[in-house]
């Protein structure tokens, strides 16, 4: 009992960090207002977290529950309906979002350096060393270059997004990446039957 009490808290801090951090940044949100945020004591945020950079390493980290790939028969279509999924997620989940742009920006907050784009990265390598042992890629790619374009091409995906509409676009930019990448990473007669539309 006292367990599952301890990580709501814990939940609770993180929601109201995220949301902090995601509308104000680091920067702009203090300890104290995450407090006031999530009506807690500041001896029960110092219970689970010894400062707001904990919190902040935290939210980062959280980044990596979003990249578990669904299982599906082709592995280029689990990697595309994962970009898919950490889209919508992104939309809706301030933790995601605080982790994305705590990861992003360049404030005080010691940067986690790529971390987290090296757990995105390991994902996608995953897929694709899939795909390609199920003989759905081109011959000769690189799959370590592909890697890194795909994480960067998504990154820049989703920051333009943000920019132009706070990412109520964002499936749809996701879906025009896959359109147009695809072409160059898959057997020419898988083209049809991959889907680039969300799930």
């Amino acid at each position: 009992m006292r367990q599952e009490r301890a990580i709501r808290t814990r939940q609770t801090i993180l929601e109201a960090a995220a949301e902090l951090f995601d509308e104000f940044g680091y920067e702009g949100a203090s300890t104290t207002d995450i407090i006031t945020r999530c009506g807690l004591t500041r001896g029960a945020l110092y219970h689970h977290f010894p400062s707001k950079e904990s919190i902040a390493v935290a939210l980062v980290d959280a980044q990596s529950e979003a990249l578990k790939a669904p299982e599906r028969d082709l592995g280029l279509q689990s990697l595309i309906d994962l970009t898919f999924e950490y889209a919508r997620r992104l939309q809706a989940d301030p933790i995601l979002r605080a982790g994305v742009r705590l990861t992003v920006e360049q404030t005080s907050f010691r940067s986690p350096g790529s971390r987290p784009y090296r757990a995105a990265e390991d994902a996608v390598y995953r897929q694709l060393q899939l795909a390609a042992q199920k003989g759905e890629l081109l011959p000769g790619l690189d799959i370590e270059e592909t890697t890194e374009f795909i994480v960067g091409a998504f990154t820049g995906v989703q920051l333009v997004s943000h920019v132009y509409s706070k990412r109520r676009d964002l499936l749809e930019r996701v879906s025009a990446m896959w359109r147009l990448v695809l072409p160059g990473l898959a057997v020419p007669g898988l083209l049809l039957r991959l889907r680039v539309t969300p799930p």
